[in-house]
């Protein structure tokens, strides 16, 4: 996890939407469709960062997990609190997601700390997270784009806070970025099929 929202690298300003405000889910939904490349260019990875061993750091697995519970293709979901990523295990995953996809765009989703009035809040930009932060490891930067959702206060005893971070606030995050990604996949599919019809009627012309 990243201690502070900082951590990921700015292309532009991240979108902040709280996660409990009115049409957060089509918010982010409206924010992927704007970042994620062209239809059918690259596969749509969904890298979901942390770990269930504690609740300030599970804010990943749980959207991963929630996920695997929809159909979303054509978007591809690794991270689940089954079968979670983290610092131990993360530069192997990339290795494997790259084995299986041909020049992913990877969209990476984990957990921060970030200032009092800002909890609750999920970012949503351009450029990787810098996981491993949390835990003073040195990571690899992921992603083309983030989700970050700022669990938690950071500049005291971060891995206090994040042990004692309270696992209700970080579900309900959960639930908003993993409805904002199915809609977003329900859109991006259905444009991808509008893309194929059109495609079979210019072939038969």
């Amino acid at each position: 996890m990243n201690l502070k929202p900082n951590f990921f690298e700015k292309r532009g300003e991240a979108s902040r939407i709280f996660h409990d405000e009115q049409l957060a889910s089509e918010k982010i939904s409206n924010e992927l469709l704007s970042l994620i490349p062209v239809i059918g260019s690259r596969p749509i990875v969904f890298l979901c960062i942390g770990t269930d061993r504690s609740t300030g750091d599970s804010l990943g697995p749980l959207v991963g997990t929630l996920l695997e519970e929809k159909t979303i293709a054509p978007f591809y979901i690794y991270g689940t609190l089954e079968d979670p990523i983290h610092a131990v295990n993360l530069e192997n995953k990339l290795m494997e997601i790259k084995e299986k996809h041909v020049h992913p765009f990877i969209i990476a989703i984990d957990a921060c700390l970030g200032r009092l009035k800002s909890v609750g809040v999920i970012q949503i930009g351009e450029g990787p997270v810098k996981p491993g932060a949390g835990v003073n490891k040195e990571l690899p930067p992921v992603g083309d784009i983030h989700i970050t959702g700022i669990v938690n206060v950071s500049g005291f005893m971060e891995f206090f806070v994040l042990q004692n971070t309270r696992l209700n606030l970080v579900l309900k995050m959960a639930k908003t970025i993993a409805d904002g990604i199915y809609k977003a996949s329900m859109a991006f599919h259905n444009k991808q099929s509008w893309k194929e019809v059109n495609w079979s009627l210019d072939q038969t012309k």
